[in-house]
């Protein structure tokens, strides 16, 4: 995993500003860039297809986009397009949104460990151009396929990564996914644990822990001013602790003080 380093996008920079930093990150040998996905600010697809259009080599990934709000052969039609555009350079990151934004747009968030496990089988299966029928308790299909008329039928490489903060997630990562991306604003005991559960659903799939893929989110707040890297950080965390109650949790936050961040920002 040493000397692997990628470039993580949200919605601070205009989208033509990003695709000027792919470009820079790809003429310096990261590995990938990913768009972020969480707030209703800007999806992650369109950013990655303009990384995409601009770019030779590297990969470009979601980071993450719901498993809710996107049917599931248009999910799969969205990554073979992607596929399409940039072959073999393209990362599924996928997670199980957040409340209450979810619930606020009227999404309710059930089993959502069976959800990400009937949406990441399906999506397998359509990307390996298999005519697919499927009832499960979240989708259901009867004899789909990605109708690929113009172009390439062959079975497309596309990873899926859970982003995944809980335990029961991680460990479901271990077991079904290609890789994991772990959370930011996490301290390193928080690590170690997710490990443990990766490695636990990877002995239920007979695999090792190794063969799973784990880019770790990691947020900088850099200015050639230490005060203002400071401030900027302040105004970070606090947005993160209110609107992500999973990234409260993992950080082992007081709730008092969470509900305190969340009454003053409201």
């Amino acid at each position: 995993m040493s000397g692997r380093v990628a470039l993580y996008l949200q919605d601070k920079h205009e989208i033509r500003q990003g695709m000027a930093y792919a470009q820079y990150a790809e003429a310096r040998g990261f590995e990938a860039v990913w768009q972020a996905e969480s707030r209703l600010v800007r999806d992650a697809i369109v950013p990655m297809a303009a990384f995409a259009a601009v770019t030779e080599r590297i990969k470009v990934g979601s980071g993450v986009i719901n498993n809710w709000t996107r049917n599931i052969g248009l999910l799969a039609a969205t990554f073979l397009t992607l596929d399409d555009l940039a072959p073999n350079r393209i990362i599924c990151g996928i997670g199980a949104w957040w409340d209450p934004l979810a619930r606020n747009v009227g999404i309710e968030r059930k089993k959502p460990l069976k959800a990400m496990r009937e949406t990441i089988e399906v999506m397998k299966r359509l990307l390996r151009m298999e005519r697919v029928s499927y009832h499960g308790e979240f989708h259901h299909v009867e004899g789909i396929e990605l109708d690929v008329v113009h172009g390439r039928r062959e079975p497309r490489h596309v990873p899926i990564f859970i982003g995944a903060t809980g335990d029961a997630m991680l460990e479901l990562a271990g077991e079904i996914a290609d890789g994991v991306v772990l959370n930011y604003c996490v301290p390193p005991e928080y690590n170690d644990r997710a490990l443990e559960r990766l490695e636990a659903g990877a002995r239920k799939a007979g695999r090792r822990v190794e063969q799973i893929d784990r880019p770790q989110l990691i947020v900088c707040s850099v200015n050639s001013d230490h005060a203002s890297a400071v401030q900027a950080s302040k105004e970070l965390l606090p947005q993160y602790l209110a609107q992500q109650p999973h990234i409260a949790q993992a950080t082992c936050t007081n709730a008092a003080i969470v509900d305190n961040i969340q009454s003053t920002l409201v």
